[in-house]
């Protein structure tokens, strides 16, 4: 089966389906009848003949007029809304808008001649509403007064733009990007963690006058090894990763006896030496070390004051948070993926589930308690950010997707498409496509959900920190799918509700005052770009990506003033490792390279040709100073200060020279993926006290800043 018939066609359409894509070549490409009924399935629909497909379609239309109010309603701030009532036919309905705050708003009825619909034994016919433009921004209902009953569906207004936060006052500013994880001193557990982080935003905002530290997804993963090694693959996107709490900055820690200091102390000396003798971050040696220590801690208790403190987020994060602590205990009986448990188990709710959770009630305490302390750990650094005079503060990273077998799928397998991975098309910089392991969720369910699940995800993203970073934006314009076993050429893209996603993260920034990144590299529609910026949303420019319709580097003047502009990125090696060609010979020793070795070093080397005459062109770099790498580095970053971007970023490894990239895409664990300590050039281990006081950060520094020399402080 190859063509595609009209009915499923149709079907395609109405949810988002693809059939038909322009490639990275630019070369027309169908998909296939077969490819269209495998995504179908995945939202529970039989469109296996045309038969079935109309059937589908007459079912589908069918529950649509059987809904009297629309599950989810979307608009933008000032555009005025209409929305379709249902009602038995001849009927009449009262309709009002019911704000968050309470206060009702009233609809007027407006002309619309469609005809009634025969649905069960009846006619049901639909009348229009008017809404009004003037509706406050927030997550409001509409309700319908009807002789069925009173009815309610959502009604979400979000802000047509955000932009900048209030304390940038519309300048420029620049800050690092670091992998957390990778950042040590001589107080942490082998593993950069949120005490750390403090430190590393003290010394960014006072030394370096930065505005932000962009760090990698904070994002939970499981509570016991084997953990997963990469941030952007996590168990759960709402709740924080607890391997990152520094246990001594627990206030409860102080009232400790002198036994359990000392029990702590000894895991502390375990953690440290199990990551000293290793050359990788060694999260699964660290962590259950970290988690007895955190228990000791736990098991204390607290002062009335921090309990009723607790009991307030307990409250506030409801019945997430406790099933989240649930998946925990669960995981630490079981094992890590759900679909290996006893099937009673499998999904949340059922009467064995919460046997568990009160036979086990210590267990999901306790990991609903690490969550808290993870989250005040959090806001104690951003206050330390705000104490600096950071304009923005800390910024966290979002990833694209969870673990198919994590947190999210097990408290809510519904919302998820099964037997789907996303992933990406063939292109240029892997020309087989690629399939990342993880389900989308369901555009569908979200809808009639009102968007919850994502709603909760962004607020708790977004909660005391001063930005985010949104992994992979354009997945909220579309995602391409890919039925498991077919592999990603055998895909299609499928559109989500980008007014809706994109609105509900305005409207959450818009709250939390915080500045918005969207990464939009990659294969993207040209609209897309156009529209995060009409909704004051930056895009991401990386130096070596951005190059004029010759190939030849883009002039300074044309890129984005709406966006965060940097040299390098996280899937590339640091400047210094990028300039040597490290990445084209570790992709030739990981048998990833398309062309031989030589090829594609000419092709870096003339690649990096042209940028060197654009910064010399610029009197930007000397020209004796080409083959000095550290030279070329900060003229690269000089560069940026020339671009109209209000928000640059330079990466801490290239403060301190590391070469070794962070991430090598395409492979697991043929390389160390997340799992590179900082460094120096040499690879020489650095912690935070080395980096305060080396030089090259102060000439990066001073290169940011516009400056000659960088001052030991701004009260100079």
């Amino acid at each position: 089966m190859s063509d595609v018939y009209p009915s499923l066609a149709l079907l395609a359409e109405k949810f988002g389906i693809a059939q038909e894509f322009w490639d990275w070549k630019g070369r027309h490409q169908i998909i296939s009848a077969e490819t269209i009924i495998e995504v179908l399935k995945a939202f529970e629909i039989d469109a296996s003949s045309p038969q079935a497909a109309d059937d589908a379609l007459t079912r589908l239309e069918d529950e649509r007029w059987r809904r009297t109010v629309p599950a989810c309603t979307v608009a933008e701030q000032g555009q005025g809304i209409h929305v379709n009532i249902h009602v038995p036919a001849g009927t009449h309905a009262d309709v009002w808008v019911r704000l968050e705050s309470g206060e009702g708003r009233p609809a007027w009825q407006v002309e619309n001649h469609a005809p009634d619909r025969w649905v069960d034994g009846g006619h049901i016919g639909e009348a229009t509403f008017w809404l009004g433009a003037e509706l406050p921004t927030g997550y409001h209902s509409i309700v319908a007064h009807t002789e069925t009953g009173t009815h309610e569906g959502a009604l979400i207004v979000t802000p047509s733009f955000v932009g900048f936060p209030d304390k940038m006052r519309g300048e420029r500013i620049w800050g690092y990007g670091t992998q957390l994880y990778s950042v040590t001193s001589d107080r942490s557990w082998g593993i950069g963690d949120l005490g750390d982080l403090a430190d590393l935003i003290t010394w960014s905002g006072t030394r370096q006058f930065a505005g932000y530290v962009l760090i990698n997804p904070l994002h939970a993963a499981e509570p016991a090894p084997p953990l997963e090694p990469s941030p952007y693959l996590p168990a759960s996107r709402r709740f924080i990763n607890p391997i990152y709490v520094h246990p001594e900055s627990i206030p409860e820690y102080a009232t400790l006896g002198k036994e359990q200091r000392k029990e702590i102390k000894a895991l502390l000396a375990q953690a440290r030496a199990a990551a000293e003798a290793s050359d990788i971050v060694e999260r699964n040696a660290v962590w259950p070390l970290k988690l007895k220590a955190l228990r000791i801690i736990h098991d204390a208790g607290m002062r009335p004051a921090r309990h009723i403190a607790y009991q307030d987020f307990r409250s506030r994060e409801g019945t997430g948070l406790r099933s989240f602590a649930m998946w925990s205990a669960l995981s630490l009986e079981f094992g890590q993926y759900w679909k290996d448990w006893p099937e009673e188990y499998q999904r949340p709710g059922t009467p064995e589930v919460w046997a568990f959770a009160e036979e086990h009630a210590d267990d999901v305490q306790f990991f609903e308690w690490l969550q808290w302390i993870a989250q005040t750990q959090v806001s104690a650094a951003q206050t330390v950010a705000d104490e600096v005079g950071m304009p923005v503060g800390i910024v966290t990273d979002l990833a694209v997707g969870v673990h198919r077998y994590g947190a999210e799928t097990w408290m809510m397998p519904e919302v998820f498409a099964q037997g789907m991975s996303v992933g990406a098309p063939p292109d240029q910089y892997n020309q087989s496509g690629q399939d990342w392991g993880q389900p989308p969720w369901r555009p569908d369910k979200l809808d009639a959900l009102a968007y919850e699940p994502f709603r909760a995800m962004v607020a708790a993203a977004l909660r005391r920190v001063g930005g985010l970073r949104v992994d992979h934006i354009i997945g909220m314009f579309r995602l391409w799918w890919v039925p498991q076993g077919v592999g990603p050429t055998g895909g299609t893209y499928v559109r989500n509700n980008h007014e809706a996603m994109i609105g509900i993260l305005a409207l959450e920034a818009q709250r939390a005052q915080a500045l918005v990144i969207g990464e939009d590299l990659g294969t993207v529609e040209p609209w897309v770009r156009d529209y995060l910026s009409r909704r004051g949303l930056l895009g991401t420019s990386v130096l070596w990506f951005e190059a004029d319709h010759q190939g030849q580097p883009l002039d300074a003047q044309w890129w984005r003033e709406y966006c965060m502009a940097s040299v390098t990125t996280h899937d590339l090696p640091p400047t210094l490792g990028y300039l040597a060609g490290d990445h084209v010979r570790l992709r030739d020793d990981l048998g990833l390279l398309t062309e031989p070795l030589e090829e594609e070093l000419a092709s870096a080397h003339r690649e990096q040709a042209d940028w060197l005459g654009k910064l010399v062109d610029y009197g930007l770099l000397a020209d004796d100073d080409r083959e000095d790498p550290v030279e070329v580095m900060l003229a690269l970053h000089k560069f940026l200060l020339h671009t109209p971007s209000k928000v640059l970023l330079a990466s801490l490894t290239d403060a301190v020279g590391e070469r070794r990239a962070q991430n090598q895409p395409g492979t697991i664990n043929e390389y160390p993926n997340w799992r590179v300590p900082l460094g120096d050039q040499d690879g020489k281990r650095l912690s935070l006290a080395d980096i305060f006081d080396a030089e090259l950060p102060k000439r990066l520094a001073a290169v940011m800043n516009g400056v000659e020399r960088q001052p030991e402080s701004r009260w100079e």
